[in-house]
């Protein structure tokens, strides 16, 4: 008898299980549908703030985080709080020009991103690149475009290191992105935004529960506030606060 109830509540379990894991794939399935129909409105977006006047000139390259996929508007997006942080920061206005793509890998920037940056002249250039390329990790190709988006930034710009992806294969790549993502940006003496550490930290439980977006990958407004926070203190080295140098 005894056995006979194991092997029910085992089976039980085991029911319980994949309802519960068919409920999330649908869920996850859902949400990357509904985000999916916000790209083209979140480059719109971005690309209208790129044509208002602003005495600072940010620059972004980057992937569909720095576009905000996830946020409940665009400018929610760890990009939209850099720049927001920026205008307190030093009393000033600030244009932003968000050259990220969604969906880019490094490739993407190579071809798309770093023409039009050259075509600017910035005062701030943030750089979060390369999370698209942990699926297919390769690790040469990667540190060599890497290298090619790194070499093309101007002096001061802040790159963003690869962020946690908390189990599995995934996560042992981006750790090995990372190595290389912190040695290059040492060569060239660029600053790396700790994001992989300030995701990380937060641990995959509690992304899971209240940092992830509808799609169940993307930051929610709570994930990207976490984003920003890895840029704050190499923004605020780069930029003196409004009342610096007051008597």
């Amino acid at each position: 008898m005894l056995i006979v109830i194991i092997v029910a509540t085992v089976l039980v379990v085991a029911a319980a299980i994949l309802v519960w894991a068919s409920i999330i794939r649908r869920r996850q399935s859902a949400g990357a549908l509904r985000l999916a129909q916000t790209l083209h409105l979140n480059a719109r977006w971005w690309k209208e703030q790129g044509q208002l006047p602003g005495e600072i000139l940010y620059v972004a390259i980057g992937d569909s985080a720095a576009q905000g996929v996830g946020a409940s508007r665009p400018g929610r997006s760890y990009v939209g709080l850099v720049a927001e942080h920026l205008r307190t920061r030093t009393g000033r206005t600030v244009r932003v020009v968000n050259l990220s793509v969604s969906g880019a890998r490094l490739r993407d920037a190579i071809a798309a991103q770093l023409p039009a940056l050259a075509t600017l002249r910035p005062d701030l250039v943030t750089a979060a690149i390369g999370a698209n390329d942990i699926a297919g990790f390769d690790e040469e190709r990667f540190e060599g475009e890497l290298a090619t988006v790194y070499d093309a930034l101007p002096e001061g710009s802040i790159v963003g290191d690869v962020p946690a992806f908390y189990l599995g294969g995934a996560e042992k790549r981006a750790r090995i992105a990372n190595s290389i993502v912190h040695r290059l940006a040492a060569e060239r003496g660029l600053d790396v935004a700790p994001i992989y550490e300030k995701t990380r930290r937060q641990g995959g439980a509690r992304y899971a529960l209240n940092q992830v977006a509808a799609d169940l990958f993307h930051p929610n407004d709570r994930g990207y506030r976490v984003w920003a926070s890895a840029f704050y203190p190499l923004v605020d080295r780069r930029f003196p606060g409004k009342d610096a140098g007051r008597a």
